[in-house]
């Protein structure tokens, strides 16, 4: 089953896997130990992230690195690139409307 990379990331523990492996490449376990579930249950989850190619696996040996998959973020951002414009010119408007406020004489 092909996942939806928005559904990945509206898991709170997914995020926080992600927000985890930013950074550093983790193995599993490392990534397991930062959570107060089965490493079965994280697992779950970094294959999510995998399917949704959020995370990529890198094999050192034995073991499984999981680091971001930046061009996928960037994915994200650009999505969310479109609302950042909105909210930012509502603010915008709100900024003038607060400064002609303040500008009018007090009755």
């Amino acid at each position: 089953m092909r996942r939806d990379v928005f559904q990945a990331i509206a898991d709170p523990t997914r995020r926080a896997i992600i927000a985890l492996i930013a950074f550093q490449a983790l193995t599993p376990n490392a990534i397991a130990e930062n959570f107060n579930t089965s490493r079965q249950a994280v697992s779950k989850h970094l294959r999510i992230l995998t399917e949704c190619e959020l995370v990529k696996q890198e094999y050192q040996g034995r073991e499984i690195y999981y680091s971001l998959e930046l061009n996928k973020m960037k994915e994200i951002d650009k999505w969310l690139e479109q609302y950042r414009r909105i909210w930012e010119n509502k603010f915008n408007q709100l900024d003038n409307v607060l400064s002609k406020m303040k500008k009018q004489p007090k009755k």
